[in-house]
């Protein structure tokens, strides 16, 4: 990938998230840069596959039909699955 390299001045407080999010994630800065402005740019890394998209356009409709469980329920429905059950002794 070509790179351009820019230099912009940043307020103190702005630079310190930086270079905190950096330093936490073992990342350059600039890396760090680069991911924040492709989100706010809303830039895709890869372009999802025919696909994937069919399945996003799919979720997307669940969603506003209301067919979906909040992350609350699902952790509550996984712990009720994981639950371990007394096995009964065999009688011979």
């Amino acid at each position: 990938m070509a790179k351009q390299q820019y230099t912009i001045e940043l307020p103190v407080t702005v630079g310190r998230h930086v270079e905190r999010a950096a330093k936490r994630e073992n990342r350059k800065i600039s890396d760090v840069a680069v991911e924040a402005l492709r989100r706010y740019f809303s830039i895709p890394t890869e372009q999802p596959t025919v696909s994937e998209l069919r399945a996003i356009r799919r979720g997307e409709a669940a969603y506003r039909r209301g067919d979906y469980i909040t992350l609350d329920e699902l952790r509550r429905e996984e712990k009720v699955g994981r639950r371990h059950h007394r096995s009964r002794a065999k009688i011979s």
